[in-house]
């Protein structure tokens, strides 16, 4: 089979959505600025990317990283064709996304039973049921604020160990149900593997269809972009990624950054999948990034070895 053959079962075109600012900055030291956050979204979106996750509503004593999600929102909806999203962990917080004016809320819920009580204090189920209220609190409100329900450690957990697949897709089937517009799956904590996500991602897309939107890998053992190029090749065209690979989870131990946006876009346009993204700028923003961050760890391959000679003018091009 010709490499151009491979190259035409991949989706023409895919979507990085940027999650450094909320699922990176979250579980590092360093409190970034907001007027660095704000020149961060200004240069990603100059560097062409589209969508990006600006921070999450939770309260400030909880992780002060976020603490400024409203002013940046605010500087997010200035961009124009700049689609933001939020984290919202409760209905309080998507009520404050939707006066912010957000595209889009993630409501995360853990497929483990032991990690949904650590991270949000709620079991599964409870998580279902707050979907319902958030639902129900949009339509009364008459907002355009969509709701993605983002099911976590869907390939398993550091705390619990099995997440077994039927309960994932249970749970998925659940948000649906109770008024998530969307949902996507996220391996939290580094566990998943191509084999497993090309199973899981099938038997997603068979029940969600139009309505499964995203896959969130971790490069905790370095096969995030492994990862990605398996749900590709089942049809998936939206991933989350991190620039320089920043993130984890505060209480998935061992769990390494995101995907590197920069890798991953250099990775998709390699394989013929536009994604719109300028990588030298992106490369540009990520030494820019890096250095708001001293001592913090940061992940990737491209920027030390560089764009090859061979695809340079190419992906340039894109």
């Amino acid at each position: 089979m010709s490499n151009k053959s491979l190259h035409s079962a991949l989706p023409a075109q895919a979507v990085i959505r940027e999650v450094g600012l909320r699922d990176g900055l979250q579980s590092i030291q360093t409190l970034v600025s907001t007027a660095h956050k704000c020149e961060w979204i200004a240069d990603a979106f100059d560097a062409g990317q589209r969508e990006i996750e600006v921070g999450s509503f939770v309260p400030p004593r909880l992780l002060p990283q976020m603490a400024d999600t409203a002013e940046v929102l605010a500087f997010a909806r200035t961009l124009p064709g700049l689609k933001a999203s939020v984290l919202v962990p409760n209905l309080k917080g998507a009520e404050r996304a939707m006066e912010g004016g957000a595209h889009l809320m993630i409501l995360p819920l853990s497929a483990s039973h032991a990690h949904s009580l650590a991270n949000l204090r709620k079991t599964p189920d409870e998580v279902v049921d707050e979907m319902k209220r958030i639902r129900a609190a949009r339509d009364a409100a008459g907002s355009q604020t969509l709701i993605e329900g983002g099911v976590g450690t869907a390939f398993g957990c550091t705390i619990q160990g099995e997440v077994k697949t039927s309960e994932v897709l249970r749970l998925m089937q659940a948000l649906l149900d109770a008024g998530a517009d969307r949902v996507s799956l996220a391996d939290t904590v580094g566990y998943a593997d191509p084999h497993s996500v090309r199973e899981l991602f099938e038997q997603a897309l068979k029940i969600a269809g139009d309505q499964f939107c995203c896959g969130h890998f971790h490069d905790t053992r370095g096969l995030a972009l492994a990862n990605v190029y398996a749900a590709l090749e089942v049809g998936v065209s939206r991933f989350d990624a991190s620039l320089a690979g920043i993130g984890g989870c505060p209480h998935a131990p061992g769990a390494s950054g995101n995907a590197a946006s920069e890798d991953l876009a250099f990775m998709l346009q390699a394989c013929g999948v536009k994604t719109g993204i300028h990588i030298e700028k992106l490369l540009a923003l990520r030494a820019k990034v890096v250095g708001w961050l001293p001592g913090e760890p940061t992940h990737g391959a491209l920027w030390r070895a560089g764009l090859p000679k061979t695809v340079q003018a190419a992906t340039a091009a894109h």
